[in-house]
């Protein structure tokens, strides 16, 4: 029973650290009042760049490619959310349209460039990657240590703790005070003299960056590889989950472990023995079925920033 219960919290934390990462990026950008449909394109970036470099440069930094890739993802990540940030601020173009442009966008300049990089339609496996290693001291506390501390995906419990300080910022803070004014009342906030438009950039790039990460991580512990399938939903998951977490961090983070945990059963199912009856294609649609079923049961109970989508014009 304990080995179940260990293989099902690693294997859940495994794909919920991404969704974590990316559905926090989503917090800052539309607790800033800009909807950010495009986290899937950034996830697709983030994972495309951190992929190549770890490929590029891992004969020079060896064991640590894998967590200097990240910075990769992050900055590629945060530089593309920039396109959706003029095109939404600046030129007060429809949130929505602009997010699935991003995707779109994302998506073939990313298999272009595999293709003018590798000749083929995905890139070589990497050789350094986020494993699951056991944590010292802890992993020999009993039954626990066996549940939560052996076999741990690390760049998911860093998740949890940026999802814990998340919530410390936007709520706590004077930046987080100011983020949710331009998100909820954005002319009583310029009144105050805070910059709107400057405000809602840094929102809309500090998503991009985490959901670049969220890419990084998940390219890096899960495929291993880049190719047209590396992320498939997960950026959409992460929008879903931030919206079932009610635009709060700790909310986005619950959420975003449900769904993991949905989405490690289509892959665990055979090592589980109450869920070999079932057949595959059930438990592979069940993240998406899942994700679909929790937003129409919110749907009236959670609202959204009220400044939320709308582009904010000087004076009106």
């Amino acid at each position: 029973m304990i080995s179940t219960l260990a293989i099902i919290v690693s294997s859940t934390l495994l794909m919920a650290g991404p969704l974590i990462f990316t559905a926090l990026g989503g917090v800052y950008s539309e607790r800033a009042g800009v909807v950010n449909i495009g986290l899937e394109g950034m996830m697709i970036m983030g994972a495309f760049s951190s992929i190549v470099f770890n490929l590029t440069f891992a004969h020079v930094f060896g064991d640590w490619t894998p967590w200097i890739a990240l910075f990769a993802g992050m900055f590629i990540g945060g530089l593309f959310s920039l396109v959706h940030a003029v095109a939404t601020i600046n030129f007060r173009a429809d949130h929505v349209i602009s997010g699935v442009a991003i995707n779109f966008l994302a998506l073939g300049i990313s298999l272009f460039l595999v293709k003018v990089f590798y000749d083929k339609g995905q890139t070589d496996q990497i050789k350094y990657y986020f494993g699951k290693p056991d944590i010292p001291v802890l992993k020999d506390i009993p039954v626990i240590g066996d549940i939560f501390f052996k076999n741990v995906p690390v760049m998911s419990y860093v998740a949890i703790l940026v999802a814990i300080a998340s919530w410390f910022i936007i709520y706590k803070t004077r930046f987080g005070l100011r983020l949710r004014s331009v998100g909820e009342h954005p002319l009583a906030a310029d009144t105050m003299g805070i910059k709107v438009r400057w405000m809602r950039y840094q929102g809309v790039i500090i998503s991009g960056i985490l959901g670049g990460l969220g890419g990084a991580v998940y390219a890096q512990s899960f495929t291993l590889d880049f190719g047209h399938a590396t992320i498939s939903g997960q950026g959409y998951m992460a929008l879903a989950a931030m919206i079932f977490g009610k635009w709060n961090p700790l909310g986005a983070m619950g959420a975003a472990i449900f769904f993991g945990f949905a989405q490690c059963l289509s892959i665990i199912s055979g090592q589980l023995p109450f869920f070999s009856g079932i057949p595959d294609v059930y438990l592979q649609i069940a993240p998406y079925v899942l994700t679909i079923l929790a937003l129409v049961g919110l749907i009236g109970k959670s609202e959204a920033p009220k400044a939320d989508g709308i582009n904010y014009i000087k004076g009106k």
